[in-house]
């Protein structure tokens, strides 16, 4: 038995699901994937075995400019000399604070924690607490809020949350604002909160962010943008800026701190400061985590900043981005496979859509595909461009993509479960196991 299975086996004895992450588990991805990483560098990362791949994960889209830029280590290192936290508030966590301020102009004040879920579930306490209503209406289209009741509760794996909370989270759809008409007038003064990514595989149309946003204004309802993953990766300030959009509340994580642990809720400080210690208000307990300020990250973070104004890198994943789609899709062409391979949504975040013989998505042909690509060390399980990745990689990716989108054709004329080698990839939102 290989390193990669005796970790691999051990995983799923010591941790459910044998990995921290859904989006990490060994089922979303094929079965000739590694199954434990040992270490990472620049956008290359290395197995328990020592085998080398060029990634396109990034952690989950978490590492924005390269794993372990010097820089940013250094900078995070910094501050673990300095002790890494502290029995107050750190200097640190005031600088990362006006920094986060100072970047984006709709953020008046902003709270640190460790994870998304943690800030996304703040901002919806903080619209009910502000508006004194109950519901959430959140975008169907979009994946992933939080692992908390409110949007868990919302999904297929909604085993162990109470209906009552289930109840209280609604529905919209993305790019449909007769969708979000009828749910603020079906539920008219009763909506405390809509929240949903600025763009997730498909961009927004006829201004419908902006559209949002007047409804929010007329209905009374806090407008949360959850950027995530738009966030110092569409532009230094966020799809909001890219967007032209200014939201209510903001939350951020992923890449802020180009992998170190840090997400943010930011927005306006009426809101905000319902969290805050104002003479005579009703107490809100917000967020409060002993390591939600950690200064190593903090440092991470302020660097990162740095770095982002200072390297351009927001343009350099522009740029890098439109090369490999204008391959991908070159290569699809060539093939005549245009119709069942194909990139959409913004190209500093291109969607790869790979579908069956009936022209829709299937998860057992993305298997092929993605199969042959691990076959030479091409880790695809989805495209997060950073910095680090330069034409290099893009042109060898591309060398390989060529090679597995003949594979990819075989299997569309042939018989599909002949070329899958392993288990075919899940969705992470199923009912059952």
């Amino acid at each position: 038995m290989g390193l990669n299975e005796e970790y691999g086996k051990k995983a799923h004895l010591l941790i459910p699901a044998g990995a921290h992450t859904y989006s990490r588990t060994d089922e979303v991805f094929p079965g000739n994937a590694p199954k434990i990483m040992e270490r990472s560098k620049g956008v290359y990362t290395w197995d328990v075995e020592g085998n080398k791949y060029i990634d396109y994960g990034m952690a989950c889209r978490s590492v924005t400019v390269g794993y372990d830029f010097d820089r940013i280590s250094s900078a995070a290192i910094k501050q673990i000399h300095n002790g890494n936290t502290a029995t107050k508030a750190s200097k640190i966590e005031v600088d990362a604070a006006e920094a986060m301020c100072n970047l984006f102009p709709w953020v008046d004040m902003v709270k640190f924690a460790k994870n998304g879920s943690t800030v996304t579930s703040a901002a919806t306490k903080l619209a009910r607490a502000y508006t004194g209503k109950k519901y959430i209406a959140r975008c169907r289209e979009h994946s992933f809020f939080s692992y908390d009741d409110w949007f868990i509760g919302d999904t297929v794996m909604n085993a162990g949350i109470p209906k009552e909370i289930q109840e209280l989270t609604l529905q919209f759809s993305f790019n449909d604002i007769n969708s979000v008409k009828t749910l603020f007038e079906k539920y008219k003064g009763e909506i405390a909160a809509l929240i949903m990514e600025p763009c997730d595989t498909v961009e927004p149309t006829n201004n419908f962010l902006q559209e949002v946003r007047k409804l929010c204004t007329e209905y009374g309802v806090v407008y949360i943008l959850d950027e995530m993953i738009t966030g110092f990766r569409w532009d230094l300030q966020g799809a909001c800026k890219y967007y032209g959009v200014e939201p209510d509340l903001v939350t951020f994580g992923k890449g802020m701190a180009n992998g170190f642990s840090v997400a943010a809720l930011g927005g306006k400080r009426d809101i905000m400061d319902l969290g805050g210690l104002t003479p005579g208000k009703e107490r809100v307990f917000l967020i409060s985590t002993t390591h939600g300020a950690e200064m190593s990250s903090l440092g991470a973070l302020v660097e990162t900043i740095n770095v982002y104004k200072e390297l351009h890198v927001t343009d350099h994943i522009w740029s890098m981005g439109r090369m490999l789609v204008k391959g991908l899709n070159e290569i699809a062409r060539e093939y005549s496979l245009q119709d069942y391979f194909y990139i959409e949504g913004a190209e500093c975040s291109p969607n790869l859509v790979i579908c069956g013989k009936d022209k829709q998505a299937s998860f057992e042909y993305r298997t092929v595909f993605l199969q042959e690509m691990l076959k030479s060390r091409i880790l695809m399980p989805c495209i997060a461009i950073a910095y680090q990745h330069t034409e290099k990689e893009i042109d060898q990716t591309l060398d390989v993509a060529r090679n597995a989108m003949k594979v990819f054709e075989d299997a569309l004329n042939g018989d599909v479960s002949q070329f899958i080698e392993g288990n075919v990839i899940k969705p992470v939102f199923r009912k059952y196991n």
